[in-house]
């Protein structure tokens, strides 16, 4: 690790910027729909809860992407919606998970780090996925894609890419309990072999939403390069992507390797890809109603006293969020 630990961040949040400028500009040019699902995010769409030990928030700043902030205290005081995405950084102290597990049920989506699994994923979804009760030590692995067709994994990881993934010291494995409902989008067999799980990133349907959840920090504060490639300069990263990156980008990778830029790319493309998705099907619901009433036969009668109210979107108050 860097011996002085404000030049580690500093170097952490600059790979950073770098990764999310480049994901924002791969996702314009070859996901225009998603490109399009990001642009409309506003900020009271994600609700991020404060952790200790994670920021994704920093990586939805790198992505250019507004957000709400709240303390683990003020979840429970919070009304969640179902169009929205709730992110929960690691330690996940929340209190109940009651209010948690029925946004999910009701269509929300959840995003977890690390040690929420054992705070949050198990007492509100139990029987799906655990801490194996083997924390690993401080290391960084190799990963590998699960499922190289999922929408998710689109951009993560290409041929000739080798990301790192930074497990901190005591992170929690993941076991899979219900292989038949949980899907391993990115798996490490070095991981494995450590500690006896696989499993890097997870996801499950729960009622009419969804839960992802990811082992150690989404915020890689580490990095290391083991191969000559990822010793190259940064610009060497673009340069394989086919990006050109504007003055400000280029500024904030001088003195990165691509090692750096490209776990950063990887883990905010991934992220990105989460939110277009999840933005898109709450766009293609909320559509659905005035679809079927343009399709409607000549002369049949609206329907009426449905109660169907478009959500409200302005997050100006926490209640909104």
């Amino acid at each position: 690790m860097d011996s002085d630990p404000d030049f580690g961040t500093d170097r952490r949040r600059r790979a950073y910027q770098v990764g999310g400028r480049t994901t924002r500009e791969r996702i314009a040019r070859e996901a225009p729909l998603d490109h399009q699902a990001l642009e409309n995010v506003r900020s009271s769409d994600i609700v991020v809860v404060r952790g200790t030990y994670d920021h994704v928030e920093w990586v939805l700043t790198a992505l250019g992407l507004p957000f709400v902030e709240l303390e683990p205290s003020q979840l429970r005081e919070t009304d969640l919606r179902r169009e929205q995405l709730l992110v929960v950084n690691c330690p996940g102290n929340v209190g109940r998970v009651d209010r948690v597990r029925r946004f999910v049920e009701a269509g929300g989506s959840l995003f977890t780090t690390d040690w929420a699994l054992r705070h949050v994923l198990e007492p509100a979804f139990p029987g799906l996925v655990a801490f194996n009760d083997r924390p690993t030590g401080d290391a960084v692995v190799r990963v590998e894609m699960g499922e190289h067709d999922n929408p998710f994994l689109q951009g993560v990881v290409e041929p000739g890419d080798d990301p790192l993934w930074w497990l901190e010291g005591s992170s929690y494995p993941i076991r899979v309990l219900d292989p038949g409902r949980v899907r391993v989008l990115i798996s490490s067999a070095e991981l494995e072999a450590a500690w006896g799980e696989a499993a890097v990133a997870v996801t499950f349907p729960f009622g009419e939403g969804e839960v992802f959840h990811m082992i150690s920090h989404y915020y890689l504060q580490r990095a290391e390069t083991r191969t000559r490639r990822h010793r190259a300069p940064a610009a060497a990263y673009a340069a394989e992507k086919g990006v050109a990156w504007d003055a400000a980008t280029t500024s904030y990778a001088q003195g990165l390797s691509l090692g750096e830029v490209e776990s950063a790319a990887s883990s905010a493309r991934l992220f990105a890809n989460l939110i277009g998705a999840h933005q898109r099907r709450h766009m293609e619901a909320e559509a659905a109603p005035r679809r079927a009433e343009r399709e409607k036969p000549a002369g049949s009668q609206p329907g009426a006293g449905t109660g169907s109210v478009a959500p409200e979107r302005d997050g100006s108050s926490k209640e909104g969020a």
